[in-house]
């Protein structure tokens, strides 16, 4: 009888240990720590190789010279797997720029990279299959085991330059 009392006596704090991780902040910090910075901090460099319209994007990886021609310095940095800078819905604008590693924190791997979806503009691995809300919901997981696992893609920061255009930085 005692341990039916005590189950019971229990059962609220079973309940709110369960229902508490429902709404625990998506991990966004599951790829290492790597130093991003991408100078695109005058109106020339924007227009060149920054993004304009919802949806549209650019990949920057310094080791393979992505995109061709860029002009990285040696104080260039493209993060993990790269950097993927995609023009999305941010503070009331539908042509915010926003940026994100393109390594899969499920797979937390720097050659596993995502891939943009033409058709839903979110992000994909390979690997896994885990799809990525990356225009309008932060990076967030929206299916696949990244959803399970609550790993999001790795935000970077995109700062405005006085010259115009911006900067992306870690």
């Amino acid at each position: 009888m005692k341990i039916q009392h005590l189950a019971i006596a229990l059962l609220p704090v079973l309940t709110g240990i369960s229902t508490s991780s429902c709404g625990k902040e998506v991990n966004d910090e599951k790829i290492p720590p790597v130093a991003v910075n991408i100078e695109l901090n005058n109106q020339g460099l924007w227009d060149t190789y920054g993004v304009h319209g919802y949806g549209q994007y650019r990949i920057f990886i310094k080791a393979d010279n992505i995109p061709a021609n860029f002009p990285y310095t040696a104080l260039s940095y493209t993060g993990f797997g790269g950097v993927l800078l995609i023009s999305g819905y941010a503070n009331g604008d539908y042509n915010t720029p926003l940026a994100y590693d393109l390594s899969c924190p499920v797979e937390a791997k720097q050659t596993v990279r995502v891939g943009i979806d033409p058709d839903s503009y979110e992000a994909v691995c390979p690997e896994c299959g885990s799809r990525y809300d990356v225009c309008e919901g932060e990076g967030r997981p929206v299916s696949g085991r990244a959803v399970n696992l609550n790993y999001g893609l790795q935000r970077y920061r995109v700062v405005a330059a006085s010259l115009g255009g911006y900067t992306i930085v870690y």
